[in-house]
This record gives structure tokens, C-alpha cells and sequence, in this order.
């Protein structure tokens, strides 16, 4: 098993971060040539997701989760920290994937890259855990 963390900054709501190259080098370096590679955000407004990284498609994929989960429809959450659609968005979306590592590469389709996603409403420094396992 082999792990690593990536550290990052973001410009806040609906940032999308591509962290394809990143992970792709850490499954390189990690040495595993068949198992796994999990990638994990440590955080409850944060998510990573597989996505084409083409522009029309990021902004599509920003404008259905606005819609999807709109600002400012009275959520409780709202009284305290007045972020609740970042919670429910990450929610939706998820902390987690895992990709198969097969003779020593990343396994994912040609137009499938990995993103983070930033869904809170203020720019943050943010991790993503990155922790390979196999032989």
C-alpha cells in the first residue's frame, strides 16, 4: 500500500480542479502494477467526480448542479453556516472513487478525467488523499 496527499487551492463555489495528471504520476511512482487506487476528499463540501474535461460540458455540469440543488431555498442548515447546498451537493456527488490500476497504469476511458469538485462558497485549501494498494 502506498499513500499520498495532494494539496491544493480553490476559488470556492463549483470550482473544478483537475487532478487527472496528478494521480495518474502517484499510480506511476507508487510502483503497483495490478490493484486499486483510491481518491478520497477529506471534507464534507468537497467531492471528486469522472468527467470529459471539455469546456461546454464543465459549465453544463455546473449549471445542473446549481439547478439540481439550488442556493438559498431555506434549508435549517442555512441558520448556521449559510452553506447548506455545498453539503448537499458533495452529498450527491460523493468523497470518494476508486479506479482499477492494470499492468501498472490508471484504468479510466479517453475523455474520463478526474476533477474535484470545490462545491463550498469560499475559496479554501483543500487535500485529496490518494492511496494505492495492490501488488
Amino acid at each position: 500500500m502506498v499513500r499520498k496527499e495532494l494539496q491544493f487551492s480553490t476559488r470556492g463555489e463549483i470550482d473544478l480542479v483537475d487532478i487527472t495528471h496528478e494521480v495518474e504520476r502517484f499510480v506511476e511512482e507508487s510502483g503497483i502494477t495490478n490493484g486499486q487506487v483510491l481518491i478520497f476528499v477529506p471534507g464534507a463540501t468537497g467531492a471528486v467526480v469522472t468527467i470529459e474535461h471539455e469546456s461546454g460540458l464543465l459549465e453544463d455540469f455546473k449549471r445542473i448542479l446549481r439547478e439540481l440543488v439550488p442556493r438559498g431555498q431555506g434549508y435549517k442548515h442555512d441558520l448556521i453556516d449559510n452553506n447548506a447546498h455545498s453539503h448537499l451537493r458533495a452529498s450527491l456527488l460523493g468523497p470518494s472513487l476508486v479506479l482499477p490500476i492494470i499492468d501498472g497504469e490508471l484504468m479510466r476511458g479517453i475523455w474520463q478525467q478526474i476533477f474535484f469538485v470545490e462545491l463550498d462558497v469560499r475559496p479554501r485549501r483543500r487535500r485529496v488523499i490518494l492511496q494505492a494498494i495492490g501488488e
